[in-house]
């Protein structure tokens, strides 16, 4: 071989292929989380990825600058493929800047997976073993192509996410004994169901002007608990507790329909129509939506209450705004902190903010009051504050506890009064304790059943109603037009129609399971959550978290 002919055999040998080398840990890695369900791993953009690395460059600088641009796009891709939303729905969100260091720590100290750590070290260390001796390229291309072939085989890897259901509860599934299956839910057929879902709940609304003779007088309390869903109950072993013991009615299967505290409260607040599109929150509204104003065209007198300033992302202002509030009543002047709120707030204790306001009221002539109260006691990153003055984290059982205490203790309260009383506790939605594949503990940018699924629950105090052993339990799938039937039933009853549990809690509307965060949609579609992130986004069944 002559001398001019060696320039050329090593351009040669640079140009081969050369294999993976360390991005096949990259893909591998990849390869055995999707197989433990830890990722949803599209296989077009792994497999396209796969073959931009592969491909044979012969000039060193290229081969460099590939590398300098594959690792942007490897770290943006192995995000994409696991359960969580998409990072710029963080960035979305204003009022994260105004998180506490304390509450920025612990969130971080959640994202952390310390299992998902070390089978990431036992990978690195297997890989740096064997690559001397295996050509690992082969076993990531093999992968590859066995993920390929499942899209034609009904083979399903172990552990890979199910379908999600409600914990603590079966979901009816909404088509009828003898209707035609539905058709397949693909994102066409979901999207047509949900626009045809909310064209029928544009239609529905509770008429109050109807009720011709006037009801004899009562209160109405409507309670607005912050981060209470039924699993956040079942993780802290209070599903059962002497709160919901007092209560008469429970609702098994409420949604919230948001896992968002503003939206939550007006949704609430506009409990007179059917439920909208969280873009609709904040567009015009008929005036029969609003559950606030109807009240007091029937002689009830406003009240606004909060054991927080409502200041954090303008709660306080966008449901006034949204829901035709007055503004909060009470004075807080020398009532002491009791928790520290995730944005270093003060929070003041449920029993005190409510035992301050009653005394207001009794002390008040109006024959029907309608309070609007809203507690951010159980709120995720709240700190409990010590006899000193300082802070440490709080626990969720702990601050449950407290306020299944206090609630039942002022119920008592207004017992005694004597006055003819109705409260109902409903909650915005869960504190997401448990976490999922989708999000962390605590994190609720997707409105999952286990975060919107909440534990709705009514007194009735003087009604002359008979009495009851135990709660009457609420099956169907409710929301909150079955509340604003409950009170247009409530204030239509009158002497000489008196209240009987048949009448008052028959025929309730239900409501199929819908919930909507800005720019996220969790459905029910035959008996199975899907979720679609972004408006044109593609529906994906929800997984369920893992054991």
């Amino acid at each position: 071989m002559s001398n001019y002919e060696l320039p050329a055999v090593a351009a040669q040998s640079e140009s081969r292929w050369t294999g993976l080398g360390l991005w096949n840990l990259y893909f591998l890695l990849k390869l055995v989380l999707y197989w433990l369900g830890y990722l949803n791993l599209q296989l077009l953009p792994n497999l396209a990825f796969a073959a931009f690395l592969l491909f044979p460059l012969g000039w060193r600088p290229l081969r460099i600058l590939r590398t300098l641009i594959a690792i942007p796009i490897g770290v943006a891709l192995f995000y994409q493929d696991t359960w969580f939303p998409p990072f710029s729905r963080l960035l979305e969100q204003p009022g994260v800047l105004d998180f506490s260091w304390m509450y920025m720590l612990e969130l971080l100290e959640r994202f952390i997976n310390w299992q998902l750590s070390a089978l990431i070290l036992v990978m690195l260390v297997v890989y740096l073993y064997l690559q001397h001796w295996v050509r690992l390229t082969t076993f990531t291309v093999l992968g590859l192509g066995w993920l390929s072939l499942q899209q034609f085989t009904d083979f399903t890897p172990f552990n890979q996410p199910v379908l999600a259901q409600i914990p603590g509860a079966e979901l009816a599934v909404l088509t009828q004994p003898g209707q035609a299956p539905r058709a397949e839910p693909d994102t066409p057929t979901l999207n047509s169901y949900l626009q045809d879902f909310y064209n029928r709940e544009a239609e529905r609304f509770i008429d109050f002007s109807e009720v011709a003779t006037p009801a004899e007088p009562f209160d109405l309390l409507l309670l607005n608990v912050c981060s209470l869903a039924w699993d956040d109950l079942s993780a802290v072993g209070l599903k059962e507790n002497r709160l919901f013991e007092q209560m008469d009615v429970i609702f098994d299967n409420f949604n919230s329909a948001t896992a968002y505290s503003g939206p939550a409260a007006i949704r609430l607040l506009r409990a007179g129509c059917g439920q909208s599109s969280h873009e609709r929150l904040y567009a015009s509204t008929p005036e029969q939506c609003f559950l606030m104003d109807q009240l007091r065209q029937l002689g009830f007198n406003n009240n606004v209450l909060l054991n927080h300033n409502g200041q954090f992302d303008n709660f306080i202002g966008d449901v006034r705004a949204q829901g035709n509030l007055p503004e909060p009543q009470l004075d807080t002047a020398g009532m002491q902190r009791a928790v520290v709120s995730f944005d270093s707030s003060p929070i003041w204790r449920d029993r005190e903010v409510l035992a301050r306001w009653w005394q207001q009221r009794e002390n008040r002539a109006d024959e029907s009051v309608a309070l609007f109260y809203n507690t951010t006691t159980l709120h995720d990153g709240n700190r409990m504050v010590l006899p000193n003055g300082s802070t440490r984290r709080a626990d969720y059982q702990e601050l449950a506890n407290t306020l299944v205490n206090d609630l039942a203790a002022f119920i008592q309260q207004l017992e005694r009064s004597g006055r003819r009383i109705v409260v109902m506790i409903v909650p915005e939605h869960g504190a997401n304790l448990h976490g999922d594949r989708m999000q962390i503990s605590g994190m609720r940018e997707i409105p999952s059943q286990a975060i919107t699924h909440v534990p709705v629950a009514i007194k009735f105090i003087g009604m002359d109603i008979e009495a009851r052993n135990q709660p009457a339990r609420i099956g169907g799938q409710s929301s909150y037009l079955a509340l604003a039937e409950i009170i247009h039933r409530l204030h239509a009853a009158g002497p000489d129609s008196p209240l009987a549990w048949d009448s008052l809690l028959a025929d309730l509307p239900e409501t199929p399971w819908v919930a909507e965060n800005s720019g996220t949609v969790v459905l029910e579609y035959d008996g199975k959550p899907y979720v679609r992130i972004k408006e044109n986004g593609t529906w994906l069944p929800y997984p369920a978290r893992f054991p």
